[in-house]
């Protein structure tokens, strides 16, 4: 089930808030624990055993760790939690691209599994993980409830495509939250926000990438509006789930954590990874850059633990070379940074360092969105005037004057711009006109966006195949 759906918001979500806020607190959990499973179960009714039976894994080695931390026996089992999890992961979502490599490099026909990836499977394993872990390090109890557990892992506000919250983060409020009108007006307003993001820019800008990409006279300038369009399309996608996720979370009484920070204002490419899917950044800091001794150890250490965290980023992201190529990429300009930045970048005017980080981040989700390992570099020599294409062509001329104008708004939506003009004026004498425009504008939000839903418009979430 999509958050930007008809069926989501006026038969679902009206649903789970009657009997969430209707039920007293000791049942909340239940509520949410059901109405969660039923919303995975819509779309993906067999893998949700595979969903509770990674949680039953986790809930029982925390357990088992918790009582045996102290001796030899406590790391067994969390090794057997990790190694279960990645295992179950690389199952399913790993499993066709070994086996292509290995037809590839020994030219032998094993059949493919064609497994369909179960949704959001890379997000509940981090979150079980990071669990297990942290009981091991001792940084929270183990969770005694397996209700408990299971509404945390499968909580639907954030099941499908993040944040990644982790289970320290929530620990208390599955105890007890606070609920208040504020809190629940709060988390709409920012619910909104998100939907509008993902439907009226998103989708958008999509549409607008998808029709430079294949027209049938490409230019450079095209491809260079290619990658603008698709970046801010991945951005006002991704983040504006978070939004999503990160509001319902709130009606709830759940106060997860922020997974965007408008990255696209960034003056270097690791500041960059600090403002962008930050809930995935930390947690590859937190589990695996740290651990392998992060920047404490010499420098060909370092170099390798870069490289680990980085082709790991990339290959989290999906079972094929584009998605590695691209993890590594960032892990160049990271290095590169790391030598040179404060001896050459930090003395070059700031308008250079976002020039730099704007065409590093371009190229990046390029090779993202291209298909496959060919498709991606074929899209950068059109970049690049490697492919012969014109400078400009009368096709990109037309689909410039068509999404000019969400071109523009996604620019302007991607900076801090329109929050800090919204601020002031909120701050000013003239503050009782955002009070009275603001319900005004999200209840516009949500008529556009219906008219969307019944005009047919169906675009789920780029970050649901991850």
């Amino acid at each position: 089930m999509l958050f930007s759906s008809i069926s989501f918001l006026y038969y679902f979500l009206p649903l789970v808030l009657i009997c969430y806020f209707i039920l007293p607190f000791r049942l909340k959990n239940v509520c949410l624990l059901l109405f969660s499973l039923a919303f995975y179960f819509y779309g993906e009714p067999v893998y949700v055993f595979v969903m509770l039976g990674a949680t039953l894994w986790s809930y029982a080695h925390g357990l088992l760790i918790e009582k045996y931390r102290d001796g030899k026996l406590g790391k067994v089992f969390l090794w057997s939690s990790v190694t279960g999890s990645l295992l179950a992961l690389g199952f399913f979502k790993y499993a066709d691209f070994f086996i292509s490599n290995v037809n590839g490099i020994f030219n032998s026909h094993i059949p493919l599994l064609k497994l369909a990836l179960p949704i959001g499977i890379s997000f509940y394993t981090f979150q079980t993980l990071s669990y297990t872990i942290d009981v091991y390090r001792g940084e929270t109890p183990a969770q005694k409830s397996y209700i408990k557990l299971a509404t945390y892992v499968t909580l639907f506000p954030q099941l499908i495509a993040g944040p990644i919250v982790r289970y320290t983060t929530v620990a208390e409020e599955l105890e007890s939250r606070h609920h208040s009108l504020e809190n629940f007006a709060t988390g709409i307003r920012r619910f909104a926000v998100g939907l509008g993001k993902k439907v009226l820019l998103a989708d958008t800008l999509g549409a607008f990438a998808t029709a430079l990409h294949n027209t049938a006279n490409p230019s450079v300038a095209g491809y260079w509006l290619y990658a603008v369009a698709v970046s801010l399309q991945l951005y006002f996608d991704f983040s504006g789930y978070s939004d999503m996720a990160i509001g319902l979370g709130r009606v709830f009484g759940f106060r997860f954590l922020e997974n965007f920070n408008y990255p696209f204002i960034s003056k270097s490419v690791a500041e960059f990874w600090r403002r962008w899917h930050i809930s995935l950044g930390s947690w590859f800091r937190d589990y695996v850059y740290i651990p392998m001794g992060g920047n404490r150890v010499n420098t060909l250490y370092w170099l390798r633990n870069i490289a680990v965290v980085w082709f790991l980023t990339g290959f989290w992201h999906g079972a094929d070379w584009t998605f590695i190529l691209w993890g590594l990429y960032f892990a160049v300009f990271l290095v590169l940074e790391k030598f040179w930045y404060n001896r050459v970048f930090v003395r070059l005017p700031k308008l250079f360092s976002h020039i730099y980080v704007t065409l590093v981040i371009l190229v990046s989700f390029v090779i993202f969105s291209g298909n496959g390992t060919i498709g991606a570099l074929e899209d950068l020599g059109s970049m690049f005037f490697l492919e012969g294409l014109p400078l400009w062509s009368g096709e990109t001329a037309y689909y410039l004057r068509s999404y000019g104008l969400p071109l523009i708004l996604g620019i302007l939506g991607a900076t801090p711009f329109v929050k800090m003009a919204a601020e002031k004026l909120r701050e000013s004498r003239g503050g009782w006109v955002m009070d009275a425009l603001e319900p005004v504008f999200l209840v516009a939000v949500l008529l556009i966006v219906t008219a969307y839903f019944v005009d047919g418009s169906f675009s789920p979430f780029l970050y649901f195949r991850f």
